[in-house]
């Protein structure tokens, strides 16, 4: 199996590779509800139009959120020259708001009896460590091709030069590598994920060990629960990631040093 991340290297060298991205893409925290709707309209896009992970009719004013967004930290990568936001993450905190028994990251409300290994379930860990990051999403304009064999064309091609498509394979790894940054910026440790089983081993090469927590459920195919260790994830990126990795959360902590790590940002309803 090839891994994209090491075919976009062929196409030029890793170091350049990392301060071409870094040149053609900004990194940013969404703060102000603006911004927070750029994120939920590119999910909107993504999760309802193009894939059906939920009907388009729950959605209101064509984004795409849920109760967990109002503790969680939304991050989003903009193509510097169009202004076009090209994919974007959350990192899921337990709701501070919340008494501890109801203090549930997404996974335990939708798979918590699949949670079965002995030691790390998030219902055995210290609460201000454990976290879940999901609802990664690239636009359709950055990928080269649609989810699901979609027939969807993207829009604004002719915005992109050749340079700029070369970077597309390193979204999804330069995404990773940005919820790394703020898992450690926000003093976390424990990471969990619902994920295809395709996903973890494509990971794996490039040094992202996730471990597998959790017997599959069927969640628009079949997905299952998925643990790594930040301390350990950091020891064990490729070392070829490491300039990339550190630029990411250079850029990064500028912007969450403004926020508490244990007080996430607020979500207002759309």
């Amino acid at each position: 199996m090839k891994n994209p991340l090491f075919h976009a290297s062929k196409v030029m060298p890793m170091l350049k590779a990392h301060e071409a991205f870094l040149d053609t893409y900004l990194l940013k925290v969404a703060t102000t509800q603006e911004e927070k709707e750029r994120v939920y309209r590119l999910r909107y896009d993504v999760y309802c139009q193009e894939i059906g992970y939920r009907p388009e009719s729950f959605c209101q004013k064509s984004l795409e959120l849920d109760a967990h967004d109002r503790h969680s930290i939304h991050c989003y990568l903009e193509h510097r020259s169009s202004g076009l936001a090209a994919g974007c993450l959350r990192l899921v905190l337990p709701d501070p708001a919340a008494s501890d028994s109801d203090r549930l990251l997404p996974l335990q409300e939708y798979g918590g009896r699949s949670l079965n290994h002995p030691r790390l379930r998030p219902s055995l860990l210290p609460k201000n460590e454990i976290c879940e990051i999901s609802r990664f999403a690239i636009a359709r304009a950055f990928r080269n091709k649609a989810i699901n064999n979609e027939t969807l064309q993207p829009e604004c091609q002719h915005l992109f030069s050749d340079e700029d498509r070369k970077t597309f394979p390193w979204i999804i790894i330069s995404l990773f590598l940005a919820t790394y940054s703020l898992v450690g910026l926000t003093g976390r440790r424990h990471v969990f994920a619902m994920m295809e089983s395709r996903l973890p081993r494509l990971l794996a090469m490039s040094g992202f060990n996730f471990q597998k927590v959790g017997e599959p459920i069927e969640m628009h195919g079949q997905r299952s629960a998925h643990y790594i260790d930040h301390a350990q994830a950091e020891k064990e990126i490729h070392e070829n990631l490491i300039p990339f990795y550190l630029g990411i959360k250079d850029e990064l902590a500028g912007q969450v040093s403004g926020l508490a790590s244990v007080t996430p940002l607020r979500v207002e309803k759309a």
